[in-house]
Protein backbone atom coordinates (compact mmCIF):
# COMPACT_ATOMS: atom_id res chain seq x y z
CA UNK A 1 0.00 0.00 0.00
CA UNK A 2 1.25 3.26 -0.85
CA UNK A 3 0.98 6.02 1.75
CA UNK A 4 0.19 9.77 0.64
CA UNK A 5 1.58 10.69 3.91
CA UNK A 6 1.28 10.14 7.40
CA UNK A 7 0.05 12.84 10.33
CA UNK A 8 -0.10 13.39 14.10
CA UNK A 9 -4.11 14.20 14.23
CA UNK A 10 -5.52 17.12 16.95
CA UNK A 11 -5.98 14.19 19.95
CA UNK A 12 -2.57 12.68 19.41
CA UNK A 13 -2.76 9.54 17.43
CA UNK A 14 -1.53 8.62 14.23
CA UNK A 15 -3.62 9.04 10.42
CA UNK A 16 -2.38 7.94 7.27
CA UNK A 17 -4.05 8.68 3.88
CA UNK A 18 -3.29 5.71 1.31
CA UNK A 19 -3.10 6.43 -2.59
CA UNK A 20 -5.97 4.60 -2.92
CA UNK A 21 -8.04 6.59 -0.85
CA UNK A 22 -6.84 9.22 -2.33
CA UNK A 23 -8.34 8.63 -5.25
CA UNK A 24 -11.62 7.56 -4.13
CA UNK A 25 -12.13 11.09 -2.36
CA UNK A 26 -10.74 12.80 -5.45
CA UNK A 27 -14.16 11.72 -6.89
CA UNK A 28 -15.87 14.66 -4.36
CA UNK A 29 -16.52 17.96 -5.69
CA UNK A 30 -13.80 20.40 -4.83
CA UNK A 31 -11.63 17.00 -3.73
CA UNK A 32 -9.13 17.35 -7.08
CA UNK A 33 -5.53 19.45 -4.73
CA UNK A 34 -6.90 18.59 -1.41
CA UNK A 35 -4.10 16.86 0.52
CA UNK A 36 -3.00 20.14 2.59
CA UNK A 37 -6.80 21.24 3.69
CA UNK A 38 -7.22 17.20 5.03
CA UNK A 39 -4.22 17.50 7.06
CA UNK A 40 -5.31 20.82 8.69
CA UNK A 41 -8.40 19.30 9.47
CA UNK A 42 -6.90 16.81 11.20
CA UNK A 43 -4.64 18.42 13.12
CA UNK A 44 -6.79 21.54 14.12
CA UNK A 45 -10.33 20.70 13.63
CA UNK A 46 -13.38 22.74 14.20
CA UNK A 47 -15.07 19.94 15.77
CA UNK A 48 -14.85 16.01 15.66
CA UNK A 49 -17.50 13.36 15.75
CA UNK A 50 -17.84 10.11 15.92
CA UNK A 51 -20.37 7.53 14.20
CA UNK A 52 -23.70 6.71 16.18
CA UNK A 53 -22.90 3.35 15.35
CA UNK A 54 -19.78 2.55 15.11
CA UNK A 55 -17.21 4.40 17.81
CA UNK A 56 -13.84 3.20 15.40
CA UNK A 57 -14.89 6.09 12.74
CA UNK A 58 -14.38 9.79 13.81
CA UNK A 59 -15.17 12.69 11.58
CA UNK A 60 -12.97 15.45 11.77
CA UNK A 61 -14.60 18.52 10.80
CA UNK A 62 -12.85 22.24 9.31
CA UNK A 63 -14.92 25.34 8.70
CA UNK A 64 -14.28 27.14 5.92
CA UNK A 65 -16.28 30.15 6.11
CA UNK A 66 -15.13 31.87 2.88
CA UNK A 67 -17.22 28.53 0.73
CA UNK A 68 -20.50 28.24 0.15
CA UNK A 69 -22.63 27.62 2.77
CA UNK A 70 -23.76 24.25 0.92
CA UNK A 71 -19.99 23.49 1.41
CA UNK A 72 -18.92 25.28 4.81
CA UNK A 73 -17.58 22.15 6.61
CA UNK A 74 -14.38 19.96 5.56
CA UNK A 75 -15.36 16.72 6.66
CA UNK A 76 -12.35 14.19 6.91
CA UNK A 77 -13.70 10.65 7.71
CA UNK A 78 -11.29 8.14 9.90
CA UNK A 79 -11.11 4.91 10.63
CA UNK A 80 -9.39 3.95 13.89
CA UNK A 81 -8.03 0.26 13.92
CA UNK A 82 -5.28 -0.69 16.74
CA UNK A 83 -4.53 2.45 17.50
CA UNK A 84 -4.01 4.42 14.24
CA UNK A 85 -6.02 5.92 11.64
CA UNK A 86 -6.64 5.51 8.07
CA UNK A 87 -8.60 8.36 5.85
CA UNK A 88 -12.07 6.80 4.38
CA UNK A 89 -12.84 9.79 2.79
CA UNK A 90 -13.53 13.75 2.41
CA UNK A 91 -15.73 15.58 1.39
CA UNK A 92 -17.66 18.88 1.73
CA UNK A 93 -21.16 19.25 3.64
CA UNK A 94 -22.78 21.79 5.08
CA UNK A 95 -23.31 20.68 8.68
CA UNK A 96 -21.57 18.89 11.08
CA UNK A 97 -23.20 15.32 12.21
CA UNK A 98 -22.52 12.56 14.61
CA UNK A 99 -22.29 12.23 18.34
CA UNK A 100 -19.69 14.06 20.35
CA UNK A 101 -15.99 12.58 20.09
CA UNK A 102 -15.40 11.53 23.93
CA UNK A 103 -11.90 12.24 24.36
Amino acid sequence: MEIIFEIVDKNGRKIHLSKERYRHLQKHPHMHDSIENIKMTLQNSTAIRHDKEDETVAFFYKDFKNNDPSERYLLVSVNYLNGEGFVITSFFTNKITGEKWKI
